[in-house]
């Protein structure tokens, strides 16, 4: 069994009330208007839920509240074609006169945006509760009138869970069948040979469809064996009962040859069978057991496919998520050689199903027909005995479960509802291969995160959708030289490229941010993109385990002699501004530079406090003269006497130092924003409170060998100090 009743509820129980230390917070964070970002949205449309890339013609197709876009997939800004189908007013009045919403629920979301041909989509909406399908002609972007039937095919609600892809033809779903939802199922819409899960709760109970993709056989199997449909969803547990219902992760799949049965099983799946997901963290007592998205990671390099997940808990008070990665190998594993499950009346006990110990019929329930089913005669499912039919369609549930790469989550981060992820792969500098995590949020953003020896580390946040709606769909594209992420929400759909190589302005900047997609060229003097080539790049600088001296020695700024600084106090009755008595110098596009973060960043500081326990914050910036910081708490500008320190440089630049003494009961968010004439650039972090068993506070490797330099500088900081001692002492 995965986990006794005890030892499961008491997990629940970890989860409500316990807070542990996890993955650090994003190294930076970039707001919505600071990077290169395309964006589209057409006035009065809504719920861009559905997006399917065209990598051939460099289209993006987008399926929308009543209507269907073609977006430049090179430049979503730039609409190609629209078509739109919008329920009529009957079928809203009927939907109306059902108790349903006329101005939100009875129109028409496209749910179901699959390719047919070279020629046309496939297109599902869910039109005022009667799902409908037609066909959209690519050559005219218009609608063929077709209207058949979407049930099974396309969810009745909006708001309810679906799932489906397109195989050689045919539409493989995961939804509800009925008005109610009440009868959910995983069916194959084909012409010749429709098939469709039973209708019985040990087959599906209650599920939220997520995910779902064809895992090809490969063309030399060994075994003959078929292609394989995989679905992905969370459920009603049926292994225990509680007073509350227990939600299980699952993977489910079918075979593209089945035909149903002859008898037994007529049009019903043979080779429906379905496992547990395990994602947990034991030493924490951390189960994740709703499962959010699945993206299926494929490279040439890789043995298999392997299947990357988002999770949460059930009981989610500290917004915990999590990242697991699944072999395809062990999936497979769990279906062809696991154990099954029975269902069980024992007294005086949660459990309701148990592991079945009896003889298993042959050929074995569930089981695609290979070349060994072939050479015994079993041509097809219709040759099956009933024997090994009425065997799978009452055990479709293995007791083995399906459990993680390296047996623990990838990532683990608080405060941070996941909800959407896409992965690449990519080849470093140093020729070693990592995997970039690319995983939305239920707050419009996107966190990016590599897996290191060390761990994962995210390198950045970006603010997707400023009106903070969640990331409802991500895609990922994969044409060399157009390499970009699509994110779609209820607001609209954005475009980012992978990396803001260009947005890095130093050498260390670029180096400590880790990213593999980017170097630092030191005959530009700028942080680059890698070139997707193979060939030697020598020139270029990267280090991913963050080791700055590898950075050219001209490439660290300076700290400043002490002749050159002042230093003043930011507080309620101080200028905002401080001011150098010192004026700039030089003239020319350097006089007035862009402002530049550096590190620490402010994500890379404290970040776990005990409650009502201190901590110090750092941030420092170089710019034009004019450069000031603004702190904020919580959204608001802090109202206490925070020093600034500030070096005029020889280049005309100045270099700003600010630090920040708070103590807190709960948690909270800090920005510092440096501000000038030339521009302005911000860092943010939350710091959480924890309870006195967790770690006090973290510091990350960059922020302690910083903290090393400052110590250097100890007896310099003495000169300065009766400059700031007018401030509040109680704020320091």
């Amino acid at each position: 069994m995965w986990l006794p009743v005890g030892g499961l509820l008491a997990t629940l129980a970890v989860v409500v009330g316990t807070a542990v230390a996890f993955a650090p917070s994003p190294r930076i964070t970039w707001e919505h208007r600071e990077v290169q970002l395309m964006q589209f949205h057409q006035p009065g449309i809504f719920n861009y839920s559905a997006l399917l890339l065209s990598e051939d013609k460099d289209t993006l197709y987008v399926g929308a509240r009543e209507a269907v876009f073609a977006l430049n997939a090179l430049n979503i800004s730039q609409k190609q074609h629209e078509a739109y189908w919008r329920a009529s007013e009957d079928k809203k009045a009927k939907c109306a006169e059902k108790g349903k919403s006329k101005q939100t629920e009875c129109l028409n979301y496209i749910r179901v945006l699959q390719p047919l041909s070279a020629t046309a989509l496939y297109v599902c909406g869910t039109n005022a509760f009667q799902p409908t399908c037609d066909h959209l002609d690519l050559t005219s972007f218009q609608f063929l009138g077709r209207n058949e039937d979407g049930k099974g095919r396309c969810p009745f609600d909006p708001a309810q869970s679906y799932t489906s892809v397109m195989v050689d033809g045919e539409l493989y779903s995961g939804t509800s069948y009925n008005f109610l939802g009440s009868e959910p199922i995983i069916s194959r819409n084909s012409s010749h040979s429709p098939l469709r899960t039973e209708y019985a709760i040990p087959w599906l109970n209650e599920p939220s469809f997520v995910f779902s993709d064809v895992i090809r056989e490969s063309t030399d199997g060994a075994e003959g064996e078929d292609d394989r449909v995989y679905f992905f969803f969370t459920e009603v547990s049926v292994e225990y009962e509680f007073i509350f219902k227990l939600m299980i992760p699952r993977v489910a799949r079918v075979c593209k040859g089945d035909l149903g049965g002859l008898r037994t099983l007529q049009k019903k799946w043979t080779s429906f069978l379905k496992a547990r997901l395990i994602c947990s963290r034991p030493e924490s007592n951390l189960i994740f057991n709703v499962l959010q998205d699945i993206f299926v990671l494929r490279s040439p390099d890789l043995k298999e496919p392997v299947f990357y997940g988002v999770f949460t808990p059930q009981l989610n008070n500290m917004g915990l998520s999590a990242v697991c990665a699944y072999n395809l190998s062990t999936a497979e594993a769990v279906f062809s050689r696991g154990k099954y499950m029975q269902s069980a009346t024992v007294e005086q006990s949660h459990t309701k199903w148990v592991s079945y110990n009896g003889a298993v019929p042959t050929p074995r329930p569930g089981a695609c027909i290979n070349r060994e089913a072939r050479a015994a005669n079993f041509s097809s499912s219709l040759n099956l005995p009933d024997k090994t039919l009425q065997f799978v369609k009452d055990h479709p549930l293995m007791d083995d479960s399906v459990t993680p790469i390296d047996n623990r989550p990838k990532l683990v981060i608080s405060d941070v509802n996941y909800t959407q992820i896409v992965v690449d792969r990519t080849q470093a500098l140093d020729g070693a291969v990592y995997d970039v995590m690319f995983i939305g949020t239920d707050r419009g953003a996107l966190h990016k995160a590599v897996s290191l020896k060390s761990g994962v580390h995210i390198i950045e946040e970006t603010q997707l959708f400023p009106d903070l709606k969640p990331v409802q769909t991500l895609l990922l594209s994969s044409k060399k030289g157009r390499r970009f992420v699509y994110a779609g929400s209820s607001s609209g759909v954005v475009q980012a490229p992978l990396a803001f190589c260009g947005e890095l302005h130093t050498c260390v900047d670029c180096v400590l941010a880790r990213d593999p997609y980017c170097a630092w060229s030191p005959a530009t003097a700028a942080c680059v993109a890698l070139p997707e080539t193979d060939s030697p790049r020598r020139d270029l600088v990267q280090e991913m385990s963050g080791d700055t001296s590898v950075c050219p020695a001209s490439s660290p700024l300076p700290l400043p002699s002490p002749g050159s600084s002042s230093l003043s106090c930011l507080g309620p009755d101080s200028s905002s501004s401080p001011r150098s008595p010192w004026p700039a110098v030089g003239s020319g596009p350097d006089s007035h530079p862009r402002v530049t973060l550096l590190p620490p960043f402010l994500s890379d500081q404290a970040q776990h406090v005990h409650a009502l326990g201190t901590f110090h914050l750092f941030c420092q910036a170089t710019g034009p003269a004019d450069i000031r910081f603004v702190w904020e708490k919580n959204g608001r500008e802090l109202e206490m006497c925070v020093p600034v320190q500030t070096h005029a440089l020889p280049n005309g630049r100045t270099h700003v130092l600010s630090w920040l003494r708070d103590a807190i009961s709960e948690s909270a968010d800090y920005r510092c924003s440096a501000l000038s004439s030339a521009g302005n650039s911000t860092s943010g972090v939350r710091v959480s409170v924890l309870r006195p068993e967790a770690t006090h506070q973290k510091w990350t490797r960059e922020l302690t060998a910083w903290r090393a330099v400052a110590g250097e500088h100890d007896r310099m900081m003495q000169s300065w100090r009766k400059a700031w001692e007018s401030c509040n002492q109680d704020n320091f």
